[in-house]
């Protein structure tokens, strides 16, 4: 069967902003002189407009001024256009994104959207648009103009989540170059995702004040995420996180209540074992006894070559279930999702107008978010958690963690689940919420939903160490303020070597005193039995059990515990049980030889090789050894670690380098005033030459948070530059 087809077309690649008419221009200016943007002394825009519509056109002018290079990067991606500037490497990170999102149906939701959306994708354009034309200076990799539909990519706001079911953007690749096999996908080949992020929430009854307490904890790669303030005159006033080129707080909090998203593993996509027979033009499947014609579809993908941009045509298919993206176990599979859909932006603004529980639950009823679970607390005492929200109804008999039959109609969806029916905790009698990645069934301790009242594919989610270690830092605790939160949420305890570590420990003892491996390890082994295992800035114990811990992910991968998805701490409880000696030994052996190597001894104090560096401004920083850095005193999440910092080696460099983990933390307390205290990765701007660039690195180094100035007072008494957008 023929996939694909080269028409080398030669187009010249534009660099330059596309001009705006004279029209266009008198809109932004009008609009523009609506809108005043307060800078404050760590660079955070606090963006005030007559309407909301001004609001989000001064938000959009100031992302693009602290970072317009990430912005325009997520729209390159979400349009599948990334091969047009990276070349035939992105050729299919393309065709993976486009057989997902079709901009057509962005373009059509844009034409039926309503009026008062229609303003915000307006003024979300506009805002970008007159920041080009203000800046000629700033050159777009690719987009010299913006559309008001395309926010409309995605689903919930989540610039990164794409659901597939567990297809590969490699799967995608080889089915469509003709290099598909007929090997048994093998789920154990991938690596762990050591991101994530954390949310908590207080009840009254467990807080200092007797009023409700959030924090936010996202784990994403560093920069991802700004942290920004939107108030106008139609009743919006909301502080939070913004995912660049998103034009609402994603993660945050207004006058009333607050909202924290996690990431979860709920099923909201299917893979679909198709009965394909035919050849080419005529391929078929079979569904209820009856066979249906697969549909063709080009797409074109435009890559760079040179100077010029070349097109490659590629026949997608499709069955009734959605696009046909691999070939396992001689079947082609299809994926069903739902990576686009308008009720999920309309969803993500409403939520920052909620005045409380009641309201937010009714923008919840929308049903628009498929990748999130949320954490939420308001100025009522309410506190709650949602496990997903978009989830649809399937037949239990399967086992949906898999491809299902294609062919028959026992396999389709049957509508979405009511939002009462889905996993959640509502003012649990505990006090607490916690969401750590993890299963929701320990998200209030003992308060928390029963496993065996729901269907397994609402929460496949396995128990994490950060999820375990969370439960017990605030079940154990109470009288909680802000800063009693933000120490909870930092805490140091690396639980996973709970587990491990007394394994390690009890092979060495069991070791031969002859054997060469007891007389190499007999001081490290001593080290690590006095461990308490939390790490610290000077602790060689925390170096020595990290850098060896990693050596052990491929052993520790073999052990799957569960089908769906892997629970980590049953996974290392049965790794721990089962290794043998040399599997636990040999790579502490490896881990001192190759410390000794890098630095002449093996007792190295973690913060002397964990660092924190931002010299420049690009994606794929190039990290050095003779740059300037900074000790962290954080490890990766992976081990349970709550204030996540991950970190690793690169080439040419001798110390890690943190790459990913706490972003934007932010702890609210929800009284008759919002209280807020804020921390962000290096800093607010991405440009090297301002003061925000690195002004919270060393804050961010040692967990020392800055106040949230969230009333207009407040915000006037710090101001460091008044304008509005284009002066």
């Amino acid at each position: 069967m023929k996939l694909h087809l080269l028409l080398f077309l030669f187009l010249p690649i534009a660099a330059s902003a596309q001009k705006l008419t004279s029209s266009e221009i008198n809109r932004c200016k009008k609009q523009a002189a609506s809108v005043t943007i307060y800078r404050d002394n760590y660079g955070v825009p606090h963006i005030y407009g007559k309407s909301d519509a001004d609001a989000v056109f001064g938000l959009l002018y100031a992302q693009c001024e602290d970072d317009f290079k990430r912005v325009e990067q997520n729209y390159i991606e979400k349009l599948g256009r990334l091969a047009e500037v990276n070349g035939e490497t992105s050729l299919y990170s393309d065709l993976y994104i486009r057989l997902l999102i079709d901009s057509s149906d962005a373009i059509a939701d844009y034409k039926k959207a309503p009026l008062w959306l229609k303003k915000l994708l307006v003024a979300y354009a506009d805002g970008i648009n007159y920041y080009l034309y203000k800046n000629p200076n700033t050159k777009p990799a690719l987009l010299t103009h913006f559309e008001p539909w395309f926010p409309l990519l995605w689903t919930d706001g989540s610039i990164g989540a794409i659901s597939t079911g567990g297809v590969t953007e490699e799967e995608v690749k080889n089915l469509y170059t003709g290099h598909r096999t007929s090997s048994t996908y093998d789920p154990k080949k991938f690596e762990e995702i050591s991101t994530g992020s954390n949310g908590f929430a207080i009840a009254p009854k467990k807080s200092a004040s007797g009023n409700a307490l959030l924090y936010i904890n996202p784990h994403v790669t560093f920069y991802f995420r700004p942290e920004v303030h939107m108030v106008s005159e139609e009743g919006l006033n909301v502080y939070g996180a913004v995912t660049w080129g998103q034009f609402f707080i994603y993660q945050g909090f207004n006058e009333y209540c607050g909202w924290m998203h996690t990431s979860n593993n709920v099923d909201v996509a299917d893979m679909y074992a198709e009965n394909v027979s035919g050849e080419r033009n005529s391929l078929e499947y079979l569904y209820d006894n009856q066979k249906r014609k697969v549909q063709q579809k080009n797409i074109a993908i435009n890559f760079k070559k040179g100077d010029a941009l070349q097109t490659k045509n590629i026949t997608a298919l499709y069955t009734q279930h959605g696009p046909v993206m691999a070939y396992r176990d001689n079947h082609y599979i299809s994926v069903k999702s739902s990576n686009r859909m308008m009720n999920g932006l309309i969803q993500s603004w409403q939520r920052t107008k909620a005045k409380g529980l009641a309201d937010y639950t009714r923008t919840m009823e929308l049903k628009g978010n498929t990748s999130n679970s949320t954490v939420f607390a308001d100025n009522k005492g309410n506190i709650a958690y949602w496990h997903g929200n978009y989830i649809p109804v399937r037949n239990t008999k399967y086992n949906w963690s898999k491809p299902v039959d294609g062919s028959i109609a026992a396999t389709d969806w049957k509508g979405t689940h009511a939002l009462k029916d889905i996993v959640q905790s509502i003012n649990p009698a505990t006090g607490f919420i916690q969401n750590c990645n993890s299963t929701p069934y320990s998200v209030s301790g003992t308060s928390s939903p029963v496993k065996s009242n729901y269907p397994k594919y609402m929460a496949p989610d396995g128990e994490n160490f950060r999820g375990i270690n969370a439960v017990k830092v605030l079940q154990n605790q109470s009288a909680f303020t802000i800063d009693k939160l933000i120490t909870a949420g930092y805490d140091k305890n690396l639980a996973a070597f709970e587990v491990l570590m007394p394994a390690l420990i009890n092979a060495y003892d069991k070791t031969a005193a002859s054997d060469s491996l007891y007389t190499l390890l007999k001081e490290p082994i001593s080290l690590l039995r006095k461990w308490d295992y939390h790490v610290a800035e000077n602790s060689v114990a925390t170096t020595l059990a990290v850098e060896w811990a990693q050596r052990l992910t491929s052993a520790l991968r073999k052990v799957y515990v569960d089908e769906d998805e892997a629970d980590q701490v049953a996974t290392t409880k049965q790794f721990a049980a089962t290794a043998s000696t040399t599997e636990l030994l040999v790579p502490l052996a490896k881990t001192i030889n190759d410390l000794t190597q890098r630095y002449g001894n093996w007792m190295v104090e973690w913060g002397s090789i964990n660092r924190f560096q931002r010299i420049s401004n690009e994606v794929n920083q190039v990290y050095n050894d003779e740059g300037v850095s900074y000790p962290v005193q954080f490890a990766s999440a992976l081990w349970g670690m709550l204030p996540s910092y991950n970190s690793r080696y690169f080439e040419g460099t001798n110390k890690r380098y943190g790459v990913s983990g706490n972003s934007f933390i932010c702890a609210v307390e929800f009284g008759k005033k919002v209280k807020a205290k804020s921390l962000l990765a290096g800093g607010n701007s991405g440009n090297p030459n301002s003061p925000h660039f690195t002004d919270q690195l060393l804050m961010y180094t040692q967990g020392k948070f800055k106040d949230v100035l969230f009333y207009k007072e407040d915000v006037l008494k710090h101001v460091e530059r008044q304008y509005i957008p284009g002066e």
